[in-house]
């Protein structure tokens, strides 16, 4: 038998025919005209960048609450998509747009996943922790301190994958 397309034979002995088709050979030929659409209209911006989770990041994430880990998790798939999510901002002390930090509040707390998209194609998840300065709206110098090294192995780790 042919592959199926346009124009393609029935089968012998099929009892049920539409066009010259048997019901089966219908649907795949559906199934080939949907799969070729969807490979025509592709790009770039379909493919989604890898998530690297640095350190204990994605150890720690699961101890957040649900709704937190789903606000951070949308973020980072907008991310993924090549979108900013409106949580997302800059990180201050990094330099641009390359490090990332999600605000996500909960129940009278804040939570923050800091990334970074600096790596072509990847996307580096730093760290994720309970926002809990006493300095206002300043991330505590150890949390950025930890973010810096974290940064510093997500290049490395960069580095081995491209090489």
């Amino acid at each position: 038998m042919r592959s199926i397309g346009p124009g393609s034979p029935a089968r012998e002995g099929a009892k049920i025919c539409i066009g010259g088709n048997t019901i089966p050979e219908i649907f795949r030929l559906a199934l080939y005209i949907n799969i070729c659409i969807n490979v025509y209209q592709m790009n770039d911006a379909d493919v989604l960048k890898p998530v690297i989770w640095i350190g204990t990041s994605q150890k720690d994430i699961r101890s957040f609450p649900e709704a937190v880990r789903r606000d951070i998790g949308q973020a980072l798939y907008a991310t993924q998509q090549g979108m900013t999510d409106p949580a997302a901002k800059p990180l201050k002390g990094f330099g641009g747009h390359s490090v990332m930090e999600i605000v996500a509040p909960f129940d009278g707390n804040t939570w923050r996943g800091v990334y970074t998209v600096r790596f072509k194609g990847m996307l580096y998840v730093l760290h994720v922790f309970q926002k809990k300065s006493k300095s206002g709206i300043a991330t505590p110098k150890s949390e950025i301190d930890l973010i810096h090294k974290r940064l510093a192995s997500a290049e490395q780790d960069y580095k081995e994958r491209k090489a």
